[in-house]
């Protein structure tokens, strides 16, 4: 395996950057983050016209750049390091993988044109009031009624599911347990019976929504997959997300370290700056060591995903509890080098560590993936 990118990739990365220069400033992701809608249509737009980042997942039979999880895992670095707020996570990281994952080709041909095209957002409504991610937190409801299904039931922690165009929902059957019975729906968010309310959460950057489902009749067609046999692809789309998480994760951590290494440069304490004591070099030095390492479980990960390995599962959660663990600690150590100012809201320290936390619990917690990785080696 070559943990390189191509010049492709990397020619992606600078462009990236550089785009991101300029929309997500630190003055920009504060103006933005407290708007209703979280995040700037205007920059959304240009995200998928000029850079075509909406399509990246998208086949090219659909209007896509056709790209894998190699080049998301680079994008998704990049967003993180800018604390970047946009509907992307939801709608490429999720949904998009979602509908790869169990879309038959005409339900793909009739829902990721207009996704890669930017004027369609969506989104994944899994977890509920439990907030669990595994198969057995499902509670929501799916009824068969003649020819179509009525979904009942209420989502919470639902990435931009306030503003998504589309969401897609998980449900089960009555009766059933664990895995069985789950499906998996493309609803349009303006369905009828579908109320969304937008939550009060820590991390002001991401938008998360409450949805709730009164009876809402959705046609057959809607059903994605075989009826109760959404679990599989449900998982690997979460194990995709969960890798694009991480890689969002080691680009913040990366930055808290900058941060971190070039205060330490210029402030002065004792006539001398106090990046020349010991306590300050060795928190440094760590910080260093838990980025290359979770860049390393990240990339790995990636690398499964986009050649479909018979470990990528595993690699997935790997790299989600590591870099959940290696971002939080750069985080906090970077607030504590900076002292008091890096405690106080004009400093965007606290935005990092707020989406350090936040980014800890997505797609479940580290103990929750190291459980994973504990089955799976039998334990």
């Amino acid at each position: 395996m070559d943990f390189a990118f191509t010049e492709e990739q990397e020619a992606l990365r600078r462009t990236l950057r550089h785009f991101l220069a300029g929309c997500a400033s630190p003055e920009r992701v504060r103006a933005v983050m407290t708007t209703e809608a979280g995040y700037d249509p205007e920059v959304w737009q240009r995200l998928a016209g000029e850079l075509g980042l909406a399509a990246l997942l998208v086949p090219e039979a659909y209007g896509g750049a056709g790209l894998g999880l190699v080049e998301l895992v680079a994008v998704m670095e990049e967003m993180g390091r800018a604390l970047f707020c946009a509907p992307f996570l939801s709608t490429v990281g999720l949904a998009v993988n979602a509908i790869l994952l169990a879309g038959s080709a005409e339900q793909q041909r009739e829902l990721l044109p207009s996704i890669a095209e930017g004027t369609r957002t969506a989104t994944l409504a899994l977890t509920e009031a439990n907030g669990r991610w595994d198969a057995r937190a499902i509670e929501a409801r799916a009824i068969r009624d003649g020819g179509d299904y009525l979904l009942s039931g209420t989502k919470t922690y639902v990435l931009d599911g306030h503003t998504a165009d589309l969401i897609l929902i998980a449900a089960r059957a009555p009766e059933t347990a664990e895995a069985e019975g789950v499906s998996l729906f493309a609803v349009p968010a303006r369905t009828a019976g579908v109320e969304r309310r937008a939550l009060a959460t820590m991390d002001m950057t991401r938008k998360q929504a409450e949805v709730r489902l009164d009876r809402v009749r959705v046609p057959a067609s809607s059903l994605l997959g075989g009826e109760g046999l959404g679990w599989g692809a449900l998982q690997a789309t979460l194990d995709r997300a969960a890798v694009a998480l991480s890689a969002e994760q080691v680009g913040g951590a990366e930055r808290c370290l900058e941060m971190a290494v070039d205060y330490a440069k210029v402030r002065v304490q004792f006539g001398r700056p106090i990046g020349s004591f010991q306590a300050i070099k060795h928190t440094c030095a760590d910080m260093l060591v838990r980025v290359e390492s979770a860049r390393s479980a990240s990339y790995y990960a990636g690398w499964t995903a986009a050649t479909e390995a018979t470990d990528q599962a595993v690699a997935a959660a790997q790299a989600k509890a590591y870099c959940s663990d290696a971002y939080f600690f750069c985080a906090a150590e970077n607030i504590q080098i900076h002292g008091g100012i890096g405690f106080t809201w004009e400093h965007e320290a606290h935005l990092y560590f707020k989406r350090a936390r936040a980014s800890q619990a997505m797609f479940g917690d580290p103990a929750y993936h190291r459980e994973r990785v504990a089955r799976e080696m039998g334990l």
